[in-house]
C-alpha cells in the first residue's frame, strides 16, 4: 500500500515539476529525494459520519446520471455533496458543488449545522461563479434531505437546472462528489488538524479550493488544473 501512495505522490510532483514549472527531473531522483526527506502520498482516512437523511421514494427525481460521470464541457453535469469535520466545538459540516468536466469546485460552503441552508448557500456560491451558459446543465446529487428539500430543488428549476438524484442509495450513486470530498479531507482536514472552531475550518477551505481550482493536478484531466483544463477548452472553441 505504501508503495503504491509513493508512486502515485513521486507522479504527482514529477508532472507539477514538469509540466507547470518547467524543470526537467528524472523520476528515480524525485523517488529517492521523497525517501530522504521521509516523505510519501497522504492516505484517506476512515472516519465515518451519517450527514445525509434519505429522503422517501416519492419526493426523489429521476436520475438522469446513472453513474456516468462524464462531461464533454463546463456547466454540462454538477455534483453535490457534504462531509463533516470534527472541531474542538464539536462537528462542522461542508457542502461543495463541484463541476464534473474539469472537477473545479464552484460552490462550496461551511457551517456548524445540517440544515438545508448549507447546501443552498453552496448552490448559490456556484451560480453566482457560474452565471452563464447553464442550457443543459444537470445537478446530480445523493438522496440526502437537504439536497431535495423544496428550497432547493426550487432553486433549481429557478436557473433552469434539472435535477439528479442517485437510484441505488450507495456511495457510487455520487462517486465523483465523494472521490473530490475525499481529497478535500484527505489534503487538508486530516493533515491541518486537530481544528478548533467553524471560522478555523472556514478560512483553512477557503485556502484549499483557490489552490485545488488553480494549482492541483488531476490525472483524469491530463495532470492539469481544473481552471487551467478549462482555459484550454475555452481557447480550442474559440479558436474553432
Amino acid at each position: 500500500m505504501m508503495r503504491t501512495i509513493r508512486c502515485t505522490a513521486r507522479a504527482k510532483v514529477w508532472q507539477q515539476l514538469a509540466a507547470i514549472e518547467g524543470q526537467d527531473v528524472a523520476r528515480c531522483t524525485i523517488e529517492r529525494n521523497m525517501r530522504q526527506m521521509g516523505l510519501a502520498g497522504a492516505s484517506r482516512g476512515k472516519a465515518f459520519k451519517v450527514t445525509t437523511t434519505p429522503a422517501p421514494v416519492a419526493e426523489r427525481p429521476l436520475d438522469l446520471v446513472a453513474r456516468n460521470f462524464t462531461a464533454t464541457r463546463p456547466n454540462q453535469l454538477w455534483v453535490a455533496d457534504l462531509t463533516f469535520i470534527t472541531t474542538w466545538r464539536g462537528f462542522v459540516y461542508a457542502a461543495l458543488v463541484i463541476d464534473v468536466f474539469s472537477r473545479r469546485i464552484v460552490g462550496w460552503r461551511v457551517s456548524n449545522s445540517l440544515r438545508t441552508d448549507l447546501a443552498l448557500d453552496a448552490l448559490e456560491q456556484a451560480l453566482f461563479d457560474r452565471p452563464d451558459d447553464l442550457h443543459g446543465l444537470v445537478h446530480h446529487s445523493d438522496r440526502g434531505t437537504q439536497y431535495l428539500s423544496f428550497g432547493y430543488t426550487t432553486r433549481l428549476l429557478e436557473a433552469g437546472i434539472a435535477p439528479s438524484v442517485g437510484s441505488c442509495g450507495d456511495s457510487y450513486d455520487n462517486a465523483l462528489a465523494e472521490s473530490v470530498i475525499g481529497l478535500y479531507k484527505t489534503e487538508l482536514m486530516y493533515r491541518r488538524g486537530p481544528w478548533k472552531t467553524l471560522e478555523h475550518v472556514e478560512f483553512a477551505t477557503l485556502e484549499w479550493v483557490h489552490w485545488f481550482n488553480t494549482r492541483r493536478l488531476l490525472e483524469p484531466i491530463g495532470y492539469l488544473p481544473p481552471a487551467e483544463y478549462e482555459r484550454r477548452y475555452y481557447q480550442d472553441a474559440n479558436a474553432a
